[in-house]
């Protein structure tokens, strides 16, 4: 493993899968189950141009390296920290042919990187509306919790400017939203294409959706059979092993 150097509160986790590894702080968000789901979601395809908007650690563009080590990845972060100690992860996976971390604002994103020439736009956005949580003593976690520095409208609009037409913008927010998806995402020509909600047992609503909507194309949604964490005596189900790479 390369000598890449860490910082106080800060450790290497072993994503079991791929022989990846990851650097995380104690003092700032880590990734959690979310973000694996999405990364399993994301359609992918060998040589595609992805960009992943908010990356946080860079888990998502690590697990879709892991997946297909020929995608070209630009990850995109505001926190300077975070941004720096992704760039450290990918040096630590000898990425960096494949992955690049940017330190910037995707609301700035036509002054970061290029028009239409992404296939593939991942985010994992802050769940709550602005107010709408309990705030969190850490800015480093509290931005990545509630939207505090973008709204989902924002991102749209970055995935939106990133896309080629029929690119795919996926990303994850708890079902409830679904409507307020929709309706901002269609003037900006997204249409949801694929559909998945999450349920933590069989017999809970849906919590969550994993989304890909596509850019330029005609309305029509296929919904996907739902995805259950738990089998109701509380074991993990085979889906999620699955997604895991425990099978």
């Amino acid at each position: 493993m390369n000598d890449i150097p860490l910082y106080n509160g800060e450790r290497i986790d072993d994503l079991q899968f791929a022989d990846l590894h990851i650097i995380q702080s104690n003092d700032a968000f880590r990734f959690s189950m979310d973000s694996v789901l999405l990364s399993d979601f994301a359609s992918l395809s060998p040589g595609c141009r992805v960009c992943d908007l908010g990356t946080g650690t860079g888990i998502i563009p690590l697990l879709l390296y892991g997946r297909n080590n020929n995608i070209r990845c630009d990850a995109v972060e505001i926190q300077e920290d975070a941004a720096e100690r992704a760039q450290r992860s990918v040096a630590l996976n000898d990425a960096e042919s494949s992955i690049r971390i940017h330190h910037g604002d995707l609301r700035e994103i036509r002054n970061l990187l290029p028009h239409a020439q992404y296939s593939l736009v991942t985010c994992n956005p802050p769940y709550a509306a602005a107010g709408a949580a309990i705030p969190s003593p850490k800015p480093a976690i509290q931005g990545a919790r509630q939207e505090a520095t973008c709204t989902f409208e924002d991102v749209a609009k970055a995935a939106n400017w990133l896309l080629k037409d029929h690119g795919k913008f996926c990303f994850m927010l708890p079902a409830y939203r679904l409507s307020e998806v929709i309706h901002t995402m269609q003037p900006l020509r997204l249409e949801i294409k694929r559909l998945r909600l999450v349920h933590s047992t069989p017999d809970k609503e849906a919590r969550l959706m994993l989304v890909e909507a596509m850019k330029g194309v005609s309305p029509g949604v296929q919904v996907l059979p739902p995805l259950i964490i738990k089998n109701p005596d509380g074991t993990d189900t085979d889906e999620l092993k699955r997604i895991y790479h425990q099978l």
